[in-house]
Order: C-alpha cells, then structure tokens, then sequence
C-alpha cells in the first residue's frame, strides 16, 4: 500500500515532522510486522529521521546546513540559483526506511521523521510505501 500525503511549507528551509502521517500510514495498511519506505520525491527537498523533543535541534540542524551550503556562492552556475538546496537534499537524501513491529513504528524515544524544505515555501508531496513481512 501506498499513500501520498500534501506538505506545505511557509519557509526557505524548514523541517516538518511528519511521523504522524507515517503512522497513519502504517495503521491504514494493517501491517503489523515489516517496514515502511518515505519517499520524497522532490530535488531540492529530504527525508530525515532525528530528535523531535527539542527544537533547537532542527534549529541548529538547519543553521549548520545553511554554514555548510551557503544560498549564495560565487561560483554557482544552477540557472535557478537553488544549488543550495540541492547540496542540502542530497546530504540528507531522499529516503528512509523505518521498521514495523506490532503494527507501530520502530524508532528511538526521541526520533521523529522530518520532510526537509530546502527551496520554500512549497506545496510537495510525500509519499509513503508500507511493505508487509
């Protein structure tokens, strides 16, 4: 089963955290035991799996991507001028794979699933694979 779900994003970069939407995901599917895929499929966009008690943790997160990839360089060609998120979309990827076992997502006390905007605000879509066994 596959579900696509509307993200909406009001900012350059920002992390959404969608765990909630992969759990309904998984619970719509009824798989109680294999895994479930994130799918973001999007160039200037990721999937992250990382804490989601503190908030300054995707703070700090996004500022040292911004340190890392600066949104202007001199030496950029892109047309567009979103070489930045580019970098940032393919450090994070574009995928993550999260087990399933008793019908709930397998993930650390303080991990949540986070869509990473690198190119917003945007309308996207993430889609969400759940695979049985």
């Amino acid at each position: 089963m596959m579900k696509t779900f509307n993200i909406s994003t009001s900012y350059h970069d920002q992390m959404v955290e969608v765990s909630g939407l992969v759990r309904e995901a998984v619970r719509e599917s009824g798989v109680q035991e294999g895994h479930a895929i994130v799918y973001c499929p999007h160039t200037t966009a990721g999937i992250a799996i990382n804490e989601n008690a503190d908030p300054d943790v995707v703070r700090d997160v996004l500022r040292r991507l911004d340190e890392v990839y600066p949104w202007k360089h001199s030496l950029d060609r892109h047309a567009e001028g979103n070489t930045a998120a580019h970098m940032k979309a393919i450090t994070t990827g574009t995928s993550q794979m999260v087990l399933i076992s008793g019908g709930r997502l397998v993930l650390g006390t303080w991990q949540g699933i986070y869509f990473c905007e690198f190119d917003g605000p945007r309308s996207r879509k993430l889609h969400v694979k759940v695979i049985k066994g």
